[in-house]
């Protein structure tokens, strides 16, 4: 199985599972010789209100922008360099899929909570990964039955 993979990208959502997550990624690719990008995905504010707010949200989302690279330095680090450390504004199975394109990655590791029943019908991020990437994907468990969730 060595070198099967040569870019891998791990997708996290800055909860305290992505440590696990990135725990996998980077067994992973030290198994395979491969390079470790990460990456947080913001969706814009214009989006999350729909516009109604008639006020200039640049700047809130430039701090929220700041606040999300400060905190998956101290999840990445000393894991993934700074310089494949990368906060996107966007939807996440989107933006997901268009760096993995873009950077030429082969596999995409992402958290799934397993969820059933009315969260299912709604999808998730890891589902809307799964469904539109062109490389493989590895969904890793977490949030456990009997454990915190930090959502």
């Amino acid at each position: 199985m060595s070198n099967e993979y040569r870019h891998v990208l791990v997708a996290v959502d800055l909860t305290k599972d992505s440590h696990k997550v990135l725990e996998r990624a980077v067994q992973i690719a030290e198994r395979n010789q491969a390079k470790l990008s990460i990456m947080h995905t913001l969706e814009p504010l214009g989006f999350a209100y729909g516009g109604d707010i008639p006020m200039d949200l640049t700047s809130i989302q430039d701090q929220l922008d700041e606040h999300a690279k400060q905190r998956l330095a101290e999840i990445a680090d000393p894991h993934v360099a700074r310089q494949d450390q990368h906060v996107l504004v966007g939807m996440p199975d989107t933006e997901i899929h268009r760096f993995a394109e873009e950077q030429g990655v082969d596999l995409i590791v992402v958290g799934s909570h397993g969820r059933h029943g009315f969260a299912l019908l709604l999808g998730s991020t890891s589902t809307g990964v799964l469904h539109g990437a062109q490389c493989d994907v590895l969904a890793v468990r977490v949030g456990k039955k009997g454990e915190e969730s930090a959502e």
